[in-house]
């Protein structure tokens, strides 16, 4: 009961200074929308990455049914979008403190509320980023991977060899590695993200005067 009472007094001595309360009550709200922000824009970027992808791999699949497997691999890495939200999420949520029964004290600032909201945001936004340039990027290069399968095979059936249908000389090959590397440069993007919100989620601000 004393130290609710000191803390009473602290209260109101910021309140007439007009000087914020380090450790407001709304202060989890901001940090839980932080979580939220992580969780959910990592998954639409996922999902988005996903689909746009799964879309020309589809498309490709038509005509050259054989290179479906092989290019799954932008698939996986937009998946992988949505474990980085995931991450920085349970991170943050394992640094929430909750208020004591009865009194109502909290230790979780506003310094620390606005330092997870934060790293939400790196996280959740480069995510979406991610995804939106593995989906678009994959989309094309798939369906340029197809498109030159099936010229190639149109060539060979014609009895033409040599380098007419771009087969023989790499073309598929290097556009293949030409798509898998925009992919990793593009799945880096989330990449960054993570670790800044790793880094930022460590910056924390505790109300523990309080307790002594």
């Amino acid at each position: 009961m004393e130290r609710y009472l000191d803390q009473q007094a602290n209260n109101d001595a910021y309140d007439e200074g007009n000087i914020s309360y380090p450790c407001p009550a709304w202060a989890p709200v901001v940090g839980f929308t932080g979580i939220t922000c992580a969780v959910v824009f990592a998954n639409i970027g996922g999902a988005y990455g996903t689909a746009k992808a799964g879309q020309g791999i589809m498309a490709m699949g038509i005509r050259s049914p054989d290179l479906l497997m092989k290019n799954i691999i932008p698939v996986v890495m937009a998946g992988v979008l949505g474990i980085y939200g995931l991450i920085v999420a349970v991170i943050l949520n394992g640094k929430f403190t909750r208020p004591e029964v009865g009194t109502g004290l909290s230790t979780y600032s506003q310094y620390t509320a606005f330092a997870h909201l934060a790293a939400g945001l790196c996280c959740g936004f480069t995510s979406l980023a991610s995804g939106l340039a593995i989906g678009i990027s994959a989309d094309a290069g798939t369906r340029a991977i197809g498109a030159q399968s099936a010229m190639a095979a149109s060539w060979k059936k014609m009895g033409f060899t040599g380098d007419s249908g771009g087969q023989e000389s790499g073309a598929g090959d290097a556009l293949f590695v030409g798509t898998i590397l925009i992919q990793v440069f593009a799945s880096n993007l989330g990449l960054y993200g993570l670790i800044t919100a790793l880094i930022v989620s460590q910056t924390t601000y505790s109300c523990s005067s309080y307790d002594e």
